[in-house]
């Protein structure tokens, strides 16, 4: 049976609409942060791997991750728990915190800001939509100044395992009908002709997991770098068989671009059953004896 869905009221740039998101409050406007920036339990995070663009300039009280401090390169494997606490209390970050993840550069780091503190517990996370993009064409006020931080005592109690998945699993999924492996990567990446942003060296192996479908995770974006519609999106996941019926496993090179499009598949579509395999290509690549389908050279590695 199809799952209904209803229309829910929200708040956006200053009108009451409708909306056919499935979870509305996971997204807030730019007004909507705008009249909070004074609010003491709203803590906003801005990730990036280079500070640049958020010295030129931030939205007021923002507070900046340096993605190195998020070990991407073994999430599959093993948190560093001592880490994150540290990081999440630094940024005076409580259990019961509202958390907005502001899209840089990169909009996937909201994506992963989401999904991490969604593991890790953390009710009330919420992405801006548009990010800073959309800020900044709004004439909305920037700083340079960082906020001054009271530091918690963040302490990890749970992890929500069910928001991921395992290469065990990934593999056990591959031609699997009921189940759709979705690489959100570059095209280049998915072919094989680039290791994440450079050609694959020494025991790197390029491509993808065989069957995966390839769709990349900026496509549920607008030009201004808000979300689509939940129509849109819709049309545009079904289209390439990514279904709620089934299992949805996205991956893509570390599991921040993976993170991304779990967020609008379960958050946005209401898709039920989306796990992240946040291992990704980097872990995937490296197991020896993992099959890889490379386009490039047309065939299973």
């Amino acid at each position: 049976m199809a799952q209904k869905r209803s229309n829910l009221v929200i708040y956006l740039e200053g009108k009451i609409i409708m909306s056919q998101y499935r979870y509305p409050d996971a997204i807030v406007d730019t007004k909507w942060l705008l009249d909070r920036l004074e609010d003491p339990n709203i803590c906003i995070i801005e990730m990036d791997l280079d500070p640049e663009q958020y010295q030129q300039g931030h939205i007021p009280g923002t507070i900046f991750w340096h993605a190195s401090k998020i070990s991407l390169s073994d999430l599959s494997i093993n948190f560093d728990l001592a880490n994150l606490e540290n990081l999440l209390s630094s940024s005076g970050i409580n259990n019961n915190t509202t958390v907005i993840a502001v899209p840089g550069k990169f909009p996937a780091t909201a994506g992963l800001i989401f999904w991490l503190l969604k593991f890790l517990g953390n009710d009330d996370v919420r992405i801006l939509n548009g990010g800073r993009q959309k800020w900044i064409a709004k004439g909305l006020p920037l700083t340079k100044e960082e906020p001054k931080i009271t530091p918690s005592n963040y302490k990890i109690e749970s992890q929500d395992n069910s928001l991921r998945v395992f290469h065990q699993e990934v593999y056990e999924s591959i031609n699997q009908s009921d189940r759709v492996i979705v690489d959100v990567r570059t095209p280049q990446e998915y072919s094989g002709e680039i290791f994440t942003i450079a050609p694959p060296i020494k025991t790197e192996r390029g491509g993808h997991i065989p069957g995966a479908i390839h769709l990349y995770y900026e496509a549920c974006l607008n030009e201004d770098k808000t979300f689509k519609s939940f129509d849109e999106l819709e049309k545009i996941y079904s289209q390439k068989g990514i279904t709620r019926d089934r299992l949805i496993i996205p991956y893509c090179a570390v599991g921040a671009r993976s993170s991304h499009t779990w967020f609008v598949l379960k958050y946005l579509l209401g898709y039920p059953n989306v796990r992240n395999y946040d291992g990704s290509w980097n872990e995937w690549s490296r197991i020896e004896g993992m099959p890889i389908a490379n386009l490039k050279m047309n065939r299973l590695n």
